[in-house]
């Protein structure tokens, strides 16, 4: 059985030659029953992240209502008590977002050589300035922490992608690979006619790309406008544009079918900290300045003749923006109102939307839609040389992964492929209790109560990547043993190539799960509950 994708409530299942549609019901009536502290559930922080051993709690319970009352399902997964052994047997399903396996080797060097390099020196300079707010006391420390997390996860992310692009094994088997398709379609002249010359197409628009991937980084996907109140700026002049147009006209987040969200976003009540925009603005200025360089016509006119600290503040002080009523007047006024307006938010995003939309058309017309319709003729060509051997890059359509409880080696050493709880006292202890590595009070007093032996995380073969967090992992009787939460710092190539000799996906143990939740939240009815037969 092998689940192919899914539509709405559909889910579509290949089983016995046959494909199979199995109706689910959504719901919408969700409660949160149980979340653990931060500290336990991301300790470590970010040295632990992507890395194994791990000993995190990094879970969640919520109960399901309907028309008032808990959900109870007939067929669900029963909750293990004797979790699994090294060498058992595991499935994961879920919905994982993207894998790029189908990549060239000339879209691959055109990531290594600029498209990375970019992003990561974007999150070095973002990541820097985060620090920076969180060191002036622990209300920045509050506001800015949650995106400090997602930074330094995306920093890992594409330092990993970067250090496997960079490895010339990766590369070599890239190039066998890619060699031996075309080879195979050469020696076939209808398939050459019909797939021949998808990798040349490919090439060309990732050697072209680097010529204004960085107008198109600073000005469309706003690299150097990291602000709020910018981007309200650049949704209320687009929107004043798009809505002169056809509905099917219009570029994609201004259709008639995203309208609900937009505004949801637009007309936010949140608050914003003009010291935390300030300080954004000005490093992400200077990051236009250093992409682009001073003598660029486009960055003067931003800058007008000061400096990216200046100007960031004279923007932030001279905005209305942060008022709703501000925003709602300017989208009910269009395309008037928006040219009259003198807010220097709404000033300079109309002065990089032609250049902003310049760039983006080209990348559309180039990029994507060449790698749309020729990465299509590759996979087809996969398919028809290689059968059902491979299976396709993840679109965050649901999969199920199998793979096996495994340890591995690294540095010469081997990884066990689990974890316990006395582990977790004794990392906290070796880095004398200090930040990323302290538990929670209730946690050191309750470990004279613990199983120490109990085990906490463990790693598997499971292929999977973002989107899965959060998947179960099943055993062969279709008992929960684990919940996805992370892969190991190998796991990162693993957008473009599997090694199942160490890429590693890592699971909270359901037995670490069920100790906690019994001995340290003294939440013996929920386990009760999770247990019962």
């Amino acid at each position: 059985m092998k689940a192919t994708g899914f539509r709405s409530d559909v889910v579509t299942l290949y089983q016995g030659g046959q494909y199979n549609l199995y109706r689910y019901k959504k719901y919408t009536d969700v409660r949160l029953v149980f979340v653990p502290e931060f500290q336990a559930a991301f300790f470590g922080g970010d040295p632990d992240n992507f890395n194994f051993p791990r000993f995190n709690i990094d879970m969640a319970l919520v109960r399901v209502y309907e028309n008032g009352q808990p959900v109870k399902p007939e067929h669900y997964f029963k909750w293990s008590t004797a979790g699994v052994k090294e060498g058992n047997l595991v499935f994961v399903t879920g919905n994982p977002g993207s894998t790029s396996r189908l990549n060239t080797v000339a879209h691959l060097e055109q990531l290594r050589d600029t498209s990375i390099p970019i992003i990561l020196r974007l999150l070095e300079r973002r990541e820097a300035v985060l620090k920076k707010y969180m060191a002036m006391g622990e209300e920045q420390t509050r506001q800015a922490q949650n995106e400090l997390n997602a930074v330094q996860n995306s920093l890992k992310v594409y330092r990993g992608q970067l250090k496997g692009l960079k490895d010339p094994a990766l590369i070599a088997r890239k190039q066998k690979e890619e060699q031996a398709l075309r080879k195979a379609i050469a020696e076939n002249p209808e398939r050459q006619k019909m797939y021949g010359d998808a990798w040349d197409a490919i090439a060309k628009a990732h050697k072209a790309y680097p010529t204004y991937i960085r107008e198109r980084r600073i000005f469309e996907q706003l690299g150097g406008f990291n602000s709020t109140y910018f981007g309200f700026a650049r949704t209320l002049v687009r929107l004043a544009d798009e809505n002169q147009k056809p509905n099917a006209e219009r570029l994609p987040e201004y259709t008639d079918a995203r309208r609900a969200s937009l505004e949801l976003a637009l007309y936010s009540p949140a608050p914003i900290h003009d010291d935390f925009e300030e300080l954004k603005l000005t490093d992400s200025l200077g990051f236009m300045v250093e992409l682009l360089g001073a003598d660029n016509p486009l960055v003067k006119e931003v800058l007008a003749g000061k400096t990216p600290e200046a100007r960031a503040e004279e923007m932030i002080k001279g905005t209305k923006l942060g008022d709703v009523a501000v925003r709602k007047e300017l989208a009910n006024g269009g395309k008037a109102a928006i040219d009259a307006s003198t807010d220097p938010m709404i000033v300079v995003a109309r002065m990089i939307d032609a250049k902003a939309r310049e760039v983006r058309k080209r990348y559309e017309s180039e990029v994507t839609g060449v790698e749309r319709s020729n990465y299509a003729k590759i996979a087809r060509a996969l398919f028809e040389t290689e059968g059902t051997k491979l299976y396709p890059d993840a679109t965050f359509t649901l999969r199920l992964s199998y793979g096996a409880v495994e340890g591995y080696m690294e540095n010469g050493q081997k990884v066990p492929a689990f974890t316990t709880l006395g582990g977790l006292f004794a990392r906290s202890d070796k880095f004398k209790h200090e930040f990323p590595y302290n538990l929670p009070e209730r946690w050191v007093a309750k470990k004279s109560a613990l199983n120490l032996n109990t085990p906490f995380n463990f790693v598997s073969t499971n292929d999977i990547i973002g989107g899965n967090s959060g998947s179960p992992t099943i055993n062969q009787n279709g008992e929960l043993v684990g919940l996805i939460f992370d892969g190991n710092i190998q796991s990162l190539v693993g957008d473009f190539m599997y090694d199942p000799s160490v890429n590693r996906a890592i699971s909270v143990d359901s037995r670490g799960m069920l100790e906690v939740l019994k001995k340290v939240f003294g939440a013996t009815e929920i386990v009760s509950e999770l247990t019962a037969s």
